[in-house]
């Protein structure tokens, strides 16, 4: 199967074309159905350049159903049994979407609420301003293994897990594509930021990523930067150009080090054994929780004993605490050169130093 490429067509007869269990994944931003009723104007009566574009139409809301049934199902054919759907819409469709997505058999795994940081005002002053969009993130079944790179986002957040509201802004300045006289080629075209996050987060380097909407390219031009392989499709010759010659301007990666997504729990298993009779730790040292509340002595066998307790130091972590689970690793400490230092720096030790005893995942 061909990637990297941009299919003109129409998306449903395209993805029946295509390969079943051939993508990883299926990004979606589907016709709206805005159903605007005229112009929208500023107060200075200057109009405001929004979606009147025919693609947007639809008769009535079963028409939009049937279509969206129709795409959702060519997308569920090629997507393998591990892939997932993201789709975004506003609350103008992402419920009628929504419906049909569960009806279809994916499973949600998240909705995501992209708040627009410079959202376009209501000038009219009869609602609030409409300031974010919805995303949701499928697995194509409850029991799917889809990828979710945990780790990555957490330390793409500082160090703190990823939330469901994601704060960026609107497509705008250099990255907006322009048309010959200025105005914006594509009145919906997505902040690279935003496709730039989700397949960090949901794919790996080298996955096949389908976007059956792709407009300007937005899609691929984040896939061909993280070193993910895209396939578009799109019927406007206009923007087919566009997104072809904005994607031939992306680099692609040198280091495949540099967008690899590691995971902790793929590393090398590290039994605390291990730190033990490699010396890191002797026999008879005091291990401490963060706060000093409880401590702990470690024994030759690599198990530790604290005042009422013996066992792992998983077992003990979480029996001083009463709690039912505990990640010993991370839970003590030890003191080293007057510094309270968690033992996991000695596991990471032992891995570099490629001694650990199992490949099985921690």
């Amino acid at each position: 199967m061909k990637t990297d490429c941009i299919l003109e067509g129409d998306c449903v007869d395209v993805m029946n074309g295509l390969p079943a269990k051939s993508v990883a994944l299926v990004f979606a931003d589907p016709p709206y159905n805005l159903q605007l009723g005229g112009d929208l104007r500023r107060p200075d009566n200057s109009r405001v350049d929004g979606v009147d574009a025919a693609w947007d139409r639809f008769t009535d809301f079963a028409s939009y159903d049937r279509f969206t049934r129709a795409w959702l199902k060519a997308a569920r054919r090629i997507l393998k049994d591990d892939g997932a759907l993201w789709v975004i819409g506003s609350y103008h469709n992402i419920f009628r979407v929504g419906a049909a997505v569960q009806d279809e058999g994916f499973w949600v795994l998240n909705d995501i609420i992209w708040n627009k940081t410079n959202p376009m005002p209501n000038f009219r002053g009869t609602r609030f301003t409409n300031a974010h969009e919805t995303l949701l993130w499928c697995a194509k079944n409850q029991n799917a293994k889809y990828t979710f790179n945990y780790d990555a986002m957490k330390v793409m957040n500082d160090d703190l897990q990823m939330r469901s509201d994601w704060h960026l802004p609107l497509c705008t300045g250099g990255e907006r594509l322009k048309d010959e006289d200025g105005h914006k080629l594509h009145p919906t075209q997505k902040p690279e930021a935003l496709l730039y996050r989700l397949l960090l987060a949901t794919t790996h380097p080298g996955d096949v990523v389908l976007d059956p909407f792709f407009g300007t390219g937005t899609t691929g031009a984040a896939a061909k930067g993280l070193g993910r392989h895209y396939i578009g499709i799109e019927r406007d010759r206009t923007y087919i150009v566009a997104a072809a010659a904005r994607i031939a301007a992306i680099r692609e990666p040198e280091d495949a080090a540099t967008i690899a997504t590691p995971s902790k729990r793929s590393e090398p298993r590290v039994p605390f054994g291990s730190v033990v009779e490699r010396g890191l730790l002797r026999p008879g040292a005091i291990l401490f929780d963060v706060g000093r509340r409880w401590t702990a002595r470690v024994r030759a066998d690599g198990s530790i004993i604290s005042a009422e307790h013996r066992g792992s130091i998983h077992q003990v972590g979480a029996a001083v605490q009463g709690a039912p689970a505990c990640n010993g690793w991370t839970f003590w400490h030890f003191e080293a050169g007057g510094n309270f230092v968690p033992i996991d720096v000695l596991r990471q030790k032992v891995r570099r130093e490629g001694i650990a005893v199992s490949a099985s995942p921690q």
